[in-house]
């Protein structure tokens, strides 16, 4: 009967309840076999889901990605075709404008496509039109500045004119030459290598890589007015997100920082991940409202300043879900039924629009007593008899809350504040591409104009302006001793 019934079902079906007692009842072997067969299936399977189901603890997705995504809209059942939908506004490139055109080339009918006749009326409609763009095949302008020698009767000695300051500042390279570079180099994390093909085979000038070292040297100098505005105005901000992620500079780890405002981004890199760094660039006095992490720095600096903290719900999120994962079951259950309410919170966030200010917040204060309640009363705790708490991890939530449950919730008064870190995620990631690709940095000058660059960079992405514009108006500006150029809207 076993060998009839193991040949009538084929691995990983579900077992029907005859099935089940027919197997029982053939012995102990084959009760065995049949389990460590679909044990091995289980694990299988358990294998692909976690491959499909990727969340911030089993890839490189931000935490800010686990969170309850708002509800989708229905489908229809129907595939849409590829490319522009029904209904959707046609996305096209803005045409040049007439002062940004070179050349006019116009076509005119010599006979009637249709009956070949020659007589034709030139209409008064406006043409059809199709623009192009290309590159001169000489896209350089070689000068060479010459200061000639003249000797003097009265002191016997010879004499050469001076050249200006802003072509003995320039070198080999002008303005335009060196922004790109610059631009090249941080905006798309191409390596001195990678630009130094490009300057050859396509600009047609070679170049070392030191020189352009030297180039990147002069952007940072000519971009640091424009950085230390920045540091000036970042202890006066209501709102932060702040993050950091790893650097190396010469093999040594580092640590880049990350100061997300409304309207800008600045970056720092320092050997630190400790809160001195956040007393040197905010202050003893700060004002404002921090988001952040649940790292220790974050807090310390909380504790010691009595500062106003906004710790990520998404890491919180990452951290109940570990709980579901754990062999206890009352652990599990403790954490599925924290995640459900913290998951009913972003249900109302997501539904905000959709409900009236005073019954949005009505809902979220109930949604965080609630919250609270559970974190602080329902943590399982069992005590071995050495009197040391199994169930720590529980615990560690649930002290957690007691001592910073409020910090999770400065989002619901605080104008502007999200729930997340995920804006401060979000400004770092372009600087997790630019490690992979230039492997970090070699000296204190070398994390400077890191420093500089990603800040530009960063900011102009924030506020729609083009940052290699920024960086040739700060370049020529530091050639001709010109005021440099401000990263604040609306300033000079």
């Amino acid at each position: 009967m076993c060998i009839r019934w193991c040949a009538s079902i084929e691995i990983g079906c579900a077992v029907k309840r005859k099935e089940a007692i027919a197997i029982y009842q053939a012995g102990q072997a084959p009760v065995v076999d049949k389990l460590c067969e679909l044990s091995a299936k289980v694990d299988e399977q358990a294998q692909k889901i976690a491959v499909l189901e990727k969340n911030s603890t089993n890839s490189s997705k931000p935490p800010s990605s686990d969170i309850t995504k708002p509800p989708k809209k229905p489908k229809s059942g129907k595939k849409n075709k590829q490319g522009g939908q029904p209904g959707h506004p046609k996305h096209e490139r803005t045409p040049f404008s007439e002062e940004e055109i070179d050349e006019h080339l116009g076509y005119h009918c010599s006979s009637c496509p249709e009956c070949d006749s020659s007589n034709l009326i030139l209409l008064d409609e406006q043409p059809k039109i199709i623009q192009q763009v290309e590159l001169q095949e000489v896209v350089t302008h070689i000068e060479e500045h010459r200061a000639y020698a003249c000797y003097c009767e009265d002191c016997d000695q010879i004499h050469y004119a001076p050249f200006p300051d802003e072509v003995v500042k320039a070198g080999l390279f002008k303005e335009r030459l060196t922004a790109l570079v610059a631009y090249m180099k941080n905006g798309c994390h191409a390596s001195f290598s990678t630009i130094r093909k490009f300057l050859r085979d396509v600009i047609g000038v070679p170049v070392s890589r030191g020189y352009l070292s030297k180039l990147i040297q002069k952007v940072s100098h000519a971009l640091a007015p424009s950085y230390e505005q920045l540091l000036d105005r970042i202890p006066l901000e209501t709102n932060l997100n702040i993050d950091e992620t790893g650097h190396k500079d010469n093999g040594d780890l580092f640590w880049t920082w990350v100061f997300k405002a409304d309207l800008y981004v600045l970056f720092r890199i320092d050997k630190s991940r400790g809160s001195k760094v956040l007393i040197e660039m905010l202050g003893r006095e700060f004002d404002g409202t921090i988001g952040c992490d649940y790292l220790s720095t974050y807090r310390k600096y909380m504790k010691d300043f009595n500062v106003m903290v906004q710790f990520c719900i998404a890491h919180l999120i990452r951290d109940i879900k570990f709980l579901t994962t754990l062999p206890d079951a009352q652990t599990q259950a403790y954490g599925k039924k924290l995640l459900s309410e913290v998951k009913r919170m972003f249900k109302h966030i997501h539904n905000a629009e959709q409900m009236s200010e005073n019954d949005f917040q009505s809902a979220m204060e109930k949604t965080k007593a609630r919250i609270l309640r559970i974190a602080i009363n329902e943590a399982p705790s069992r005590i071995n008899e050495d009197g040391k708490e199994e169930l720590n991890h529980a615990q560690n939530i649930a002290n957690r809350f007691r001592l910073h449950g409020e910090a999770y919730f400065r989002f619901i008064t605080t104008p502007g504040m999200d729930p997340t870190n995920n804006v401060a995620e979000q400004a770092i990631r372009f600087i997790v591409i630019d490690r992979y690709v230039t492997q970090g940095t070699r000296s204190a000058k070398g994390r400077e104009a890191n420093e500089r660059l990603w800040t530009v960079i960063g900011t102009c992405a924030l506020q729609g302006r083009s940052a290699y514009n920024f960086i040739l108006q700060a370049v020529h500006a530091y050639f001709y001793d010109e005021p440099a150029p401000s990263l604040l809207p609306g300033s000079t």
